[in-house]
């Protein structure tokens, strides 16, 4: 049983799920550190790097995950994969790219439906008196303008997550296996 083969399998599948809607590991749990309390939420992968290992995401900059990750960079990402049974579990450093060249150059390539989830007048997590999709109205059936939608950009954020290691369970009747590697390039087993 070769680790590097098992952990590259997943990170092969990781890299299928950022196109593909139905792949279990196009969404995952991020939980961060707010005032000494861990907080999870579901946020979509939109991007994998293999050398160094890297995952990243979009959020609104006005959200709660992007202060908490202001914050303390540290953080952790969970995938999992209920047909195979398989758990990928990350410890990372967050790095947010706001207002930046990088932040352009993926704002650029986001599609328009997308890009309306950034036009909202209410940061993410605001309590309100009475529902609101908190998308501009017009745009509720419709993709927004190209113009229109460049006011979404004031508001959007591009989470790089560097991987400090990274934990696989694989979950079988005939004894779990579980293995791991770490930013110092070593690889390891790890009693399940």
């Amino acid at each position: 049983m070769q680790i590097k083969t098992i952990i590259n399998e997943e990170i092969n599948c990781l890299t299928k799920a950022i196109k593909d809607g139905k792949n279990p590991y196009h969404m995952f749990s991020l939980a961060t550190i707010n005032n000494n309390k861990a907080e999870a939420r579901t946020v979509v992968l939109r991007g994998v790097d293999i050398t160094p290992l890297k995952i990243y995401f979009n959020a609104d900059y006005r959200s709660p995950k992007v202060s908490q990750l202001n914050d303390n960079t540290l953080c952790s990402a969970l995938f999992y994969d209920i047909e195979r049974r398989i758990q990928l579990r990350f410890s990372c450093s967050a790095i947010i790219h706001y207002n930046s060249k990088i932040s352009k150059k993926i704002w650029d390539k986001t599609a328009l439906q997308s890009k309306k989830c950034y036009m909202g007048s209410y940061a993410p997590s605001t309590r309100l008196k009475d529902w609101d999709p908190n998308i501009p109205l017009k745009y509720l059936k419709k993709d927004p303008e190209l113009e229109d939608s460049k006011k979404g950009y004031k508001n959007f954020a591009h989470i790089e997550l560097e991987i400090i290691d990274l934990e696989v369970l694989q979950l079988r009747h005939d004894g779990h296996i579980r293995c791991g590697f770490n930013n110092k390039k070593e690889y390891f087993f790890i009693s399940p």
